[in-house]
């Protein structure tokens, strides 16, 4: 959470705003504070030159978070056109014109609501309001677990049942393909690779989206795979990504263990990859080939890729070095004038 907007109606409101701008700006955050045209000079905030809705519509867009001090059904009002997913929603918070209490609206867990409420009370003195299930009672919560593990969640409407299941003290299948670096909390049940679970939901941290280990299984992926790729120039971003995704399907992965794309400096105009990229939001990296030939290992080398790009092998190499040197588990594989190679960096699941 970067992008902060803080929004108030009154002359006491908009001094409080201006006051936890400046506040969350000294923080490292990047915070802007709106308020009433005939309060905005006075308390040293933007006026606010638009509607309220037209506003709140805008930080929808733009921002991570949005204060709103004031009543909270004048916020509830301002953004209920524009609420749509939780996965997608930014965090909104409520605060009183006094700083008393803080209260987070939407997006509590994936979101980041319960998190800013927590930072606004650490800044003001204001009690943070805590209304979700899992925090009151102080369960594991498994959207909470996915945002700090950076996890992509298979299922949400899974992912509601599973926190129903914790609240009524149901057990929850476990499994992970990877090792846990904390303690696993009381409400899960971990199990083994041929053990059978009894229950119904569980959860499985994977790169692959068609191990099921439960009857019901809420797919955890964590995102630890870089994909090295090379291209002839000029290639469309579909044959790209057919070839991303075959490789892909050939070692059990899913498309949404990708973290990034990777390639050498001389294909970071390609439009393909570029394409390819910005439709799944996975970053592309490029390296020299200075940095590329330094890679240790050996790799199958191509003269005629030697003498384009001065360096004998470009996906392996790449897909090494996006993964932080982790391991190769897919050498080259080229077709359609695309190589692509996939490395997969260490990783632990983490329960504080």
């Amino acid at each position: 959470m970067k992008n902060l907007a803080v929004i108030s109606f009154t002359e006491k409101g908009g001094r409080l705003a201006g006051q936890i701008a400046r506040a969350l700006s000294l923080a490292g955050f990047v915070c802007e504070a709106w308020g009433m045209k005939k309060y905005a000079a006075a308390c040293g905030v933007t006026p606010l030159e638009e509607g309220l809705r037209e506003w709140a519509g805008r930080m929808f867009r733009e921002a991570d978070g949005i204060l709103f001090i004031g009543a909270a059904g004048i916020a509830v009002r301002a953004i209920a056109p524009y609420v749509k997913d939780k996965r997608e929603d930014p965090a909104v918070v409520v605060m009183d014109e006094k700083g008393m209490f803080v209260i987070p609206l939407l997006s509590g867990h994936l979101g980041g609501a319960n998190e800013l409420a927590g930072i606004l009370s650490n800044l003001t003195g204001a009690v943070p309001v805590i209304t979700t299930a899992t925090d009151v009672n102080g369960r594991f919560a498994v959207d909470i677990f996915a945002k700090k593990n950076r996890l992509y969640i298979g299922s949400m409407r899974l992912a509601k049942e599973i926190s129903a299941d914790v609240l009524d003290e149901k057990k929850i299948g476990f499994y992970s393909d990877f090792p846990a670096a904390s303690d696993i909390p009381r409400e899960l049940c971990p199990v083994g690779e041929n053990e059978v679970f009894e229950g119904t939901n569980g959860i499985c941290v994977t790169l692959d989206e068609k191990k099921c280990p439960f009857k019901q299984t809420l797919h955890l992926i964590p995102g630890i795979v870089t994909a090295g790729v090379g291209c002839r120039r000029g290639t469309d971003a579909d044959v790209i990504e057919k070839k991303v995704l075959e490789v892909l399907e050939e070692n059990g992965l899913s498309i949404h263990c990708l973290e990034s794309l990777a390639s050498i400096d001389l294909k970071a105009d390609e439009k393909g990859m570029i394409m390819f990229s910005e439709k799944y939001g996975i970053p592309f990296k490029t390296y020299t080939k200075e940095e590329l030939e330094a890679v240790p290992g050996e790799f199958e080398e191509s003269e005629f890729v030697r003498f384009v790009t001065g360096v004998g092998n470009v996906c392996e190499r790449s897909a090494l070095l996006g993964s932080g040197m982790g391991k190769l588990v897919n050498k080259k594989k080229s077709g359609d004038g695309v190589t692509v190679a996939l490395a997969v960096k260490e990783w632990s699941v983490d329960f504080e």
